[in-house]
């Protein structure tokens, strides 16, 4: 999946929690909000100065919160994992550690409990 099909993805699926997502786009999603939000940063920056409230970046967020959340529980579904493991993430260092190296994981090369094989 190239760069422009996993950002269409992320937000085709916007609510979506119940199928999976290939590596590829999962990172590609990722990468896409990461460069978002640094450019955002940068107008903000350059709009309200270094020390005033970033309003850009923080609607960017919330409008991308559940469709980043629903993009990693799918990935989660695609290594045959619970989507409730992204819980994971509230522990403290371990938990991001933890999610992190799963996301870096292949996907199950079969059809799962959550549906075929992604693109």
């Amino acid at each position: 999946m190239g760069f422009g099909q996993a950002i269409s993805a992320g937000f085709a699926n916007y609510f979506n929690f119940k199928s999976r997502a290939s590596r590829s786009e999962y990172w590609y999603f990722i990468l896409f909000l990461v460069i978002v939000t640094i450019v955002l940063w940068i107008v903000d920056i350059a709009i309200n100065g270094p020390n005033e409230v970033f309003l850009l970046n923080s609607i960017f967020s919330l409008a991308t919160f559940i469709p980043s959340l629903s993009v990693f529980v799918r990935r989660l579904h695609d290594i045959g994992r619970s989507g409730w493991y992204v819980l994971l993430g509230l522990i403290p260092l371990v938990g991001i550690i933890i999610l992190i190296y799963w996301a870096c994981q292949p996907s199950t090369p079969q059809q799962n409990e959550y549906g075929p094989v992604s693109a």
